[in-house]
């Protein structure tokens, strides 16, 4: 299945980018970013670290405000000052780089622990949906471990099932796999393939050009604060019309003219491996 076949898909937009612009002092990390990511659709940011990626999806879920510009999600201007950002929130879900589990509780309660504060869910029902999202992500014989007991890995799928305990209608992540041992990697990316086959909206920033030219429906090129390229994986990766792009993917090793990099295994993983 390729990212142009998946089910759930319709071209309506779920997340609008117009003109966006972030500033710190004097750094422009955000210089008038404008894409939209349609409803089904997997979007992946790429481009050089400190290019402007994380920070625009921490603009997204509203962790941080822009300078100028619109973010739009399912309609709702997040400048407004009548959108509340705590309910935005709840149907963006984000999985970042390093976890950010709770240490002292074991991956069935870090999965529970929104379902029951944020949604007042009912403490059964919210058991039955973290242990149905762990065993979703390969984790079912791991619903009683704590965090330092888990793989890198496996932490992160943990994380993955927390962020759709919430039941999100857009997934973020933000290079949810940078901090991985190179063997653990695939694990964490298979999830995120099945749930884009499953048609969840997502927004990823990744280094793994193997998974975005597979399973992205539009990749956005990002170099200094700037979008300098987006289009279709076929085209970014083999018919590039920005030099910027083809240095980029040549310096990560990737030539437009071949089949691409060595391919990452997507296939499930055991519950059982790192």
């Amino acid at each position: 299945m390729t990212g142009h076949d998946r089910v759930g898909r319709d071209e309506a937009p779920i997340l609008v980018f117009q003109d966006v612009e972030k500033r710190y002092g004097g750094l422009e990390a955000l210089r008038g970013v404008s894409f939209q990511v349609n409803r089904g659709e997997v979007v992946c940011l790429i481009g050089p670290s400190g290019s402007g990626k994380s920070t625009l999806l921490r603009c997204a879920n509203g962790l941080e405000t822009v300078d100028g510009g619109r973010i739009v999600f399912e309609g709702i201007d997040l400048r407004d000052a009548r959108t509340s950002l705590v309910q935005v929130r709840q149907r963006i879900g984000m999985v970042f780089q390093h976890f950010e589990l709770f240490p002292h509780m074991t991956a069935l309660r870090n999965v529970m622990a929104g379902p029951l504060t944020v949604l007042r869910m009912a403490r059964p029902q919210a058991e039955a949906r973290a242990r149905e999202l762990l065993r979703k992500v390969g984790l079912a014989e791991k619903a009683a471990t704590h965090p330092a007991e888990l793989s890198g890995g496996q932490q992160q799928r943990v994380a993955i099932a927390r962020a759709l305990a919430m039941e999100p209608d857009v997934m973020l992540f933000d290079e949810a796999t940078s901090a991985l041992d190179p063997e653990t990697i695939g694990e964490v990316l298979s999830v995120m393939k099945r749930l884009a086959d499953e048609g969840m909206t997502m927004v990823v920033v990744t280094h793994e050009m193997d998974f975005a030219k597979r399973v992205a429906d539009w990749v956005v090129v990002f170099d200094e604060g700037r979008v300098i390229e987006q289009g279709p994986p076929v085209q970014v990766f083999e018919r590039a019309t920005v030099a910027r792009t083809r240095e980029f993917l040549s310096h990560l090793g990737w030539q437009a003219d071949l089949p691409g990099a060595p391919a990452i295994d997507f296939s499930p993983q055991p519950e059982t491996s790192r």
